[in-house]
């Protein structure tokens, strides 16, 4: 088995993670979820419902810390088998390869028409789509309010590329840092006993405290690769946890380990912030509440990780015909999502349906939408390695009887 462009948690041909193969799966899907939310909530976004309300604003902030943080430390473990597996000059090679196709087609073809959408929503632009395209595809921050030609959502795929090349010439000292004895000394003492779990969530919070309180005021999020140094430094580390994890069985006995206290602590969170968030702007006048609650927001994200680690351990660690499927197919369908998701907005919000209906034909047309293309791009030789897909599929292999935990 080989690594999807998104870089799947693949061990060898024999033995796969498939507890992160489903968390991969479930952290996708959660975003298309996400991503349809944010057409009805009140906060910006590419297009919004004429019935916007902040009804599951809490539940959305919630899922907000740590969404993209868990696939990126996912994104490590898988770095660390791909790298070793190719070594660093031809994994800079296999990523360049793998990545950047899938940038450049989204940006100039996938991601150009939620950016129309967003235009003629504003009214910035007339009906024309392809008059607006030649500007998009062909002028450099066109002459509207988004730069262009842009990535949007696929922001993801273009930090890890950046992230993949960037760390490829370091690769030998990576891999010696992570099996170093230190390494493999904090990996035995934190699956030793409680100590070590609490030690397993508190120490790797260091870097993010630090960042919240020196970057985060600077650097507000921006996607925009060059300016966006807070972003960078949190999906950057996480990563490289990813990457320190993955071949140290003494951490990942640590969470098994960690499991009832990380979840008790993320249950515990969980309501916290959810009873903040649903009245945020009392807690937010009050800065005795305000630097807890932000605090607070750091451990869950991690906390949630950890326990979402071992939950997959636990109850995920399985194969089957609909991990083998959707495992290829939830790329695609996040590289389609968001097109299909604004461009139906756009099509639904003048049409006076009702919240509920609107809500549930989004649903279905971005869901319905996701699963034809992916039907189609995989049929067709040209259109798989631009959606994220090689470009002949996967001999079929005997299914492992029991697949490892981890090499």
């Amino acid at each position: 088995m080989s690594l999807s462009p998104s870089v799947s948690p693949v061990v060898t041909a024999s033995s796969r993670r498939y507890d992160l193969d489903w968390l991969r799966i479930i952290v996708f899907i959660l975003l298309i979820f996400y991503h349809i939310g944010m057409y009805f909530n009140t906060e910006g976004w590419h297009a919004k419902s004429l019935h916007a309300n902040d009804a599951m604003e809490p539940l959305m902030w919630l899922s907000s810390p740590w969404r993209l943080p868990l696939l990126f430390f996912i994104s490590g473990v898988a770095i660390r088998y791909l790298a070793d597996k190719l070594g660093a000059g031809r994994f800079a090679l296999d990523r360049t390869w793998r990545l950047l196709p899938v940038i450049l087609f989204g940006m100039y073809v996938i991601v150009a028409p939620q950016t129309w959408s967003e235009l003629r929503i504003a009214g910035e632009i007339g009906p024309g789509f392809w008059e607006f395209y030649r500007q998009y595809a062909g002028q450099w921050e066109g002459p509207w309010s988004v730069f262009t030609p842009t990535w949007n959502h696929l922001w993801y795929v273009a930090y890890l590329f950046v992230y993949c090349l960037l760390l490829a010439p370091l690769i030998p000292l990576l891999r010696a840092g992570a099996d170093s004895r230190l390494m493999q000394t904090l990996g035995r003492w934190a699956s030793a006993n409680w100590i070590g779990s609490l030690g397993l969530l508190i120490l790797p919070l260091a870097p993010f405290l630090l960042y919240r309180f020196t970057l985060v005021p600077m650097f507000p999020t921006t996607h925009d690769l060059t300016g966006d140094w807070a972003n960078h430094a949190g999906s950057l580390t996480i990563l490289l946890y990813g990457y320190a994890f993955a071949r140290n069985e003494g951490l990942w006995k640590a969470i098994d380990r960690a499991f009832p206290l990380v979840a008790v602590v993320t249950v515990t969170l969980f309501v916290l912030l959810y009873a903040a968030y649903t009245d945020f702007d009392w807690v937010a006048e009050r800065a005795y509440l305000l630097w807890p609650a932000r605090i607070a927001r750091i451990v869950f994200a991690w906390s949630i990780i950890l326990t979402l680690l071992g939950a997959a351990r636990r109850w995920l660690n399985t194969d089957g015909p609909l991990r083998r499927y959707l495992t290829q197919a939830v790329f695609p369908y996040y590289i389609l999502h968001q097109t299909i998701t604004v461009s139906a907005g756009y099509a639904l919000r003048q049409a006076g349906l009702d919240v509920w209906t609107e809500f549930f034909i989004l649903v279905a047309v971005t869901g319905g939408g996701c699963a034809l293309g992916f039907e189609i791009v995989r049929r067709i030789p040209f259109l798989r390695p631009v959606m994220g897909l090689k470009w002949s599929p996967d001999p079929v292999r005997p299914v492992a009887s029991r697949p490892a935990a981890a090499e």
